[in-house]
């Protein structure tokens, strides 16, 4: 049974610490290899040599614990400074921590579930997203509407907060010690005060003309981006006035934009559609500057700016495809993956390794980055 400790908070909001959470680890695992794709060289250019073919990439594979499948499992996140993988489970109300050096999981259970039925299927909702804080994770749970904060060295949640609304995304912003929510239901987004970091307090609701989706944060020139996924559009956020500062054609076409990355060096904004990724010129109004093909089935991705790697992961097609965006932001190929139907939110550490769930089997994949 769980214990609630709740406090009325501004704006109708309700602070709640849980009495005890859980947290246990598992041993490590030499995982399952995964079979290697065929792939084809591209055909030659008239007049010019033929595409280089893409690196083969292999999978291993990881059973999350406690977990049989299939699972609800959305956005992952990478902690690239301790070399950590978060993986939020709705069906088994945790947060499974993945050390990539041992490949042993810690477990950070005892978080709300609760069986929802969409689109007439039933599933699990509970915890659904993570983003990487100073020194705390935040989990967004969608059963309860809530953000906790989990120190990162103990792992022990301290506090939770319950939104009016169901979260979906969530993201620090350091700059200003926020947490932003997507909060698509109500068309906002939701910045939270996290400068106590156990602790995230409500601080505004910037609103939006659509269903937020998507997120990513260009801290050298102060911008958070996300996209209207009913819109086809994606929207410029500035992080110190909380305006909206510029709106772009996502170009995504009816299935609308749904995950996006920055290179902050470049300001290429990357923008996932659903077979594949638009990049967009930061620095002109989003004029498209290049496109990358990816098969169907996408959902959020990820980017790796040292290295100029776009990482993207297509659900129904069962591919991963690892890109490098030229200056021009122009994206090549340079390797590809076999993942499983359903995998589709691919993260990638400071050094292109990859990682996604196959949530038939629950079962985390995790591939070698590409060497050149």
């Amino acid at each position: 049974m769980r214990l609630w400790l709740c406090s009325i908070l501004v704006f109708g909001l309700c602070a709640c610490t849980k009495a005890s959470t859980g947290v246990a680890e598992v041993p490590p695992s030499a995982g399952d290899a995964m079979p290697t794709p065929a792939v084809k060289a591209a055909p030659a250019a008239p007049g010019g040599p033929a595409a280089a073919v893409p690196l083969q990439l292999t999978a291993r594979s990881f059973p999350l614990p406690g977990a049989t499948g299939p699972v609800a499992v959305d956005y992952l996140v990478c902690d690239r400074a301790r070399s950590r993988v978060w993986v939020p489970v709705g069906d088994t109300g945790s947060a499974d921590v993945f050390d990539e050096a041992t490949a042993a999981f810690t477990v950070v259970g005892g978080f709300a579930t609760e069986e929802r039925e969409a689109r007439g299927k039933k599933r699990w909702a509970g915890p659904s997203a993570a983003t990487v804080g100073d020194g705390f994770v935040y989990i967004g749970n969608r059963a309860t509407s809530e953000v906790c904060a989990i120190e990162d060295k103990t792992l022990k949640v301290t506090n939770c907060l319950k939104l009016p609304t169901s979260t979906d995304g969530v993201a620090y912003v350091a700059s200003s010690r926020e947490v932003w929510v997507t909060t698509p239901r109500d068309h906002s987004l939701t910045v939270l005060d996290a400068s106590k970091g156990d602790s995230p307090k409500p601080k505004l609701v910037i609103r939006t003309d659509g269903d937020p989706e998507g997120y990513a944060l260009d801290s050298a020139r102060g911008v958070f981006y996300t996209n209207l996924e009913d819109k086809d559009r994606t929207l410029a956020i500035d992080i110190k006035t909380h305006a909206i500062a510029a709106t772009w054609n996502a170009g995504c076409g009816p299935g609308g934009p749904r995950g996006i990355a920055v290179d902050e060096a470049r300001n290429f904004v990357m923008v996932a559609c659903t077979d594949g990724v638009k990049v967009l010129d930061g620095a002109h109004d989003g004029a498209a500057l290049g496109a990358l093909e990816t098969g169907a089935g996408v959902d959020n991705i990820d980017y790796v700016g040292a290295q100029k790697l776009l990482v993207v992961a297509a659900g129904k097609a069962a591919r991963l495809t690892v890109a490098r965006l030229s200056d021009q932001g122009a994206p090549s190929v340079v390797a590809v993956g076999v993942t499983a139907e359903g995998a589709r939110n691919a993260v990638a550490d400071a050094n292109g390794n990859v990682y996604v769930v196959d949530p038939g089997t629950a079962r985390l994949l995790t591939f070698a980055g590409p060497s050149r």
